[in-house]
This record gives C-alpha cells, sequence and structure tokens, in this order.
C-alpha cells in the first residue's frame, strides 16, 4: 500500500526534474572589451555590443534639458520620434536607444538579463551628460523601459536630475492570478523556445489606430516573442515592483485609466509604496482617456505638455489637471488599502 502510494510522489518528481531541465535562459552581455562610447549612430557598450541610437536636438541653440527616453517591450527608439521632435522644438534635447534584443540591436528577441539592461542605460545616461556638461538629465520610460528605470536609479546612480514613467511595467507576480503564474512557469520549463503573438489577447494599447498599423508594419517591432522572453519581462516587472519602495529621485509618473496591459491595482500599489518621506519630488498624473502607450495617444500632446511642464517647473501643477485628478484616486485607493 505504502509502495503504490508513493508513484504519484515519484511521478510528479520526474515531472519536475524534466521541466526543469528545460528553464528558460538568459543572454547576458560578454566580457568587457573597452569603454561604452558613443558614435554617431551607435552606443557601443562595454562589451561591444552596437545599440543603434537616435537623437533630437534644438536647431540653433544648447539645448536647456535633456530627456534620454527607453522604448516599451518589442518596441525599438523610433517610439519617441514624434516627442523628440515636440520636445526639441521646445529646447529640450532628447536621445532614444535599441536595447538588447530589440530593434536594430544582435540577438534579436533574445533577453539580455535585468543587469545588463540597467547597465547599459546608466552607460548611455552617463556618456550623454558628458556630451552636455551641465545639462539637466532626465530619464524618461515607457512600459518596460519604465521599469528598468527604476532598477537602475535604485542600484546604480544614472545622471538624473528627474524621471518621467509612462505607464511603468510593475505588474509584479504576486499582483497576477495563480493560473497565469502557473501557465508561465510550467510553459517556461517545458518549451522557453515557443513563440507567441498578441493575436486573440483583445486589449487595446492605444486609442491612435493609425499608429498601431505603422507598428504592424514595421518590421524592427517584435511581433513573436518568445517564452524566455516573457519570463525575463515578468522578472523585470518582480524587481522594478519591488525597488519602487527605494525611488528617491525626483519622479513624474503617468498612468491611463484605460490602460488594459499593467493593471491599475498594482500601479497603485506601486505608488503607496514609493517613499513618502519628500512627498514634493513626486508628482502623479492619471489621463481619463489613456491608454497603455500614453505618448502615443490620440491625446499624446497633452501629455507631452506636462511633460515640458514639469522638467520647466517640477513645483507647479501639471496644465491638463491630471495631477489633480490622481490626488483624489490616491486618497481613495490609500483608504482602501
Amino acid at each position: 500500500m505504502t509502495q503504490s502510494c508513493s508513484w504519484p510522489r515519484v511521478t510528479l518528481v520526474l515531472l519536475m526534474a524534466a521541466l526543469s531541465a528545460c528553464a528558460p535562459r538568459v543572454y547576458p552581455p560578454g566580457r568587457t572589451l573597452a569603454s561604452p562610447h558613443l558614435t554617431a549612430t551607435h552606443f557601443i557598450a562595454q562589451d561591444g555590443a552596437k545599440l543603434p541610437y537616435r537623437s533630437w536636438l534644438p536647431d540653433a541653440e544648447a539645448p536647456k534639458a535633456l530627456i534620454i527616453a527607453l522604448h516599451g517591450f518589442n518596441d525599438y527608439s523610433n517610439f519617441f520620434a514624434q516627442p523628440g521632435a515636440f520636445f526639441s522644438g521646445l529646447g529640450i534635447g532628447c536621445y532614444a536607444y535599441d536595447q538588447r534584443g530589440f530593434g536594430g540591436s544582435a540577438n534579436r528577441g533574445l533577453w539580455a538579463g535585468i543587469d545588463a539592461y540597467a547597465s547599459d542605460l546608466v552607460q548611455f545616461a552617463r556618456l550623454i551628460a558628458a556630451r552636455h556638461p551641465g545639462v539637466p538629465v532626465y530619464l524618461l520610460g515607457e512600459s518596460m523601459g519604465g521599469a528598468v528605470i527604476i532598477v537602475a536609479a535604485t542600484h546604480d546612480t544614472p545622471p538624473a536630475d528627474g524621471l518621467i514613467l509612462a505607464a511603468p511595467a510593475v505588474w509584479a507576480r504576486s499582483a497576477m492570478p495563480w493560473y497565469q503564474r502557473l501557465l508561465l512557469w510550467v510553459t517556461a520549463h517545458s518549451v522557453p523556445w515557443m513563440t507567441v503573438t498578441g493575436e486573440g489577447l483583445e486589449v487595446i494599447p492605444s486609442d491612435n489606430i493609425e499608429m498601431l498599423r505603422a507598428l504592424g508594419r514595421d518590421p524592427l517591432v517584435i511581433k513573436e516573442t518568445r517564452i524566455e522572453t516573457i519570463v525575463g519581462l515578468v522578472d523585470l516587472m518582480d524587481r522594478a515592483f519591488e525597488q519602487s519602495s527605494k525611488l528617491n529621485t525626483s519622479t513624474l509618473l503617468l498612468y491611463g485609466e484605460k490602460d488594459e496591459i499593467i493593471p491599475k491595482p498594482p500601479t497603485v500599489e506601486m505608488l503607496i509604496r514609493m517613499p513618502q518621506r519628500r512627498p514634493n519630488l513626486k508628482r502623479f498624473a492619471f489621463y481619463e482617456n489613456g491608454y497603455h502607450m500614453l505618448l502615443r495617444d490620440v491625446q499624446a500632446e497633452i501629455l507631452w505638455e506636462d511633460i515640458a511642464a514639469w522638467i520647466e517647473r517640477p513645483q507647479t501643477p501639471l496644465p491638463s489637471g491630471a495631477d489633480r485628478r490622481a490626488v483624489s484616486a490616491l486618497t481613495t485607493a490609500r483608504r482602501s488599502h
């Protein structure tokens, strides 16, 4: 009787061992070859990786401030083309680069690891700050880019006078339903190389339909994602959520109330966790008609104007009033927390 009852346990152990043997992989940077540097078109990281970058600089004057923009998951530096042109017209210089495994970088579709993404950002920010000495630097991240910024800002010391987080990816495992966590674990430990698409999810990332169609035609936007890369993203979201409690840099956080990609509960939870010792350093803005791709929504220019106003006058209310609406939403959330 005892022997027969042990078979399910043995089977379970063997199954777990088989699944663990096929664990998701990370494809980290190589060994250090030289000091990181910039060419006219590429950011050369310390391991020699060539990451394309773009810039939007004022035509006739030195920039009064700089934005370093970090794209979201499966996207690339072109996400900042319209905002970059807008900000440069206001005298704010902008830079954006393709993160490892995305856009025009090598190892397309492969996850380089949280530390690699954070380290690249620190290196790039230091190079840009050295190119424009004395000019204030702001790190802006959309979705995954926001999560990378949170990790970098709480682990290392990138030159940053402020952080701008647009719908940061903070949907940690602790906020996911158990069945999603289980499905992710099983697929990651059985078919980590398998690719999936977003078809059939029935979520709306933006109300800018023309922009979404253009992304669908863009060969540099990744359409099929490896399971192990999704695991890497979730690991990043876990880390960013945890590290948000240590975020002491002046921060503007933007969130759309129609965001169907990063749910509101973990975003509000992150806001509650963020340090409150210096509340004047934190500004939260909720946009009633905003989707996940806030910076490219139909109403995106409203957000661009808010960002520019915050950079110039961080203590002044935002032109759109989105920060005043956020105060009410956060007050309600804290009472129910």
